[in-house]
């Protein structure tokens, strides 16, 4: 029997009456997917920890651009967006890590060509936020803090 590792994070929005999507894909398997994040989230998933490479993406979608309240300068007075906080490998939070190795794809809602971004935490638009590590998990965590 493998190893496993337990993977955990909270998901919360900045207004539960948008009907905000979140789908958690863990190398190419749809894991966990909901279209309305409509209360606070705690997701874990289980996966194995043998050698290997792996992709943890969360897909943000249903983002709408009444979502977002613009003001007449042109300022963002209010949007619905999607937090990913609470990331823990085996009751370790890794959050800080995470962040600095995950990259953010979105086009801000169609509005603009693909563009990659850092991610700090919270998905604002349309898009996939993808963090690539190997296993065993306690390996990759050392060579990347």
């Amino acid at each position: 029997m493998s190893d496993q590792i337990k993977l955990c994070f909270t998901v919360m929005s900045t207004d539960y009456s948008v009907p905000l999507g979140l789908k958690v894909i863990l190398d190419n398997n749809i894991v966990y997917e909901k279209p309305h994040i409509s209360s606070e989230e705690q997701i874990q998933l289980l996966m194995s920890d043998d050698d290997g490479e792996h992709e943890l993406t969360f897909e943000l979608f249903g983002k709408k651009p009444e979502h977002t309240k613009i003001n007449k300068t042109g300022d963002i007075v209010e949007d619905a967006m999607l937090s990913i906080l609470a990331v823990e490998v085996d009751d370790i939070d890794i959050n800080q890590v995470a962040q600095s190795h995950t990259v953010y794809y979105h086009d801000f809602n169609g509005t603009k060509s693909l563009m990659q971004d850092r991610f700090y935490g919270s998905m604002g638009c349309n898009g996939q936020v993808k963090l690539k590590f190997t296993t065993p998990f306690y390996l990759w965590l050392l060579e990347n803090m």
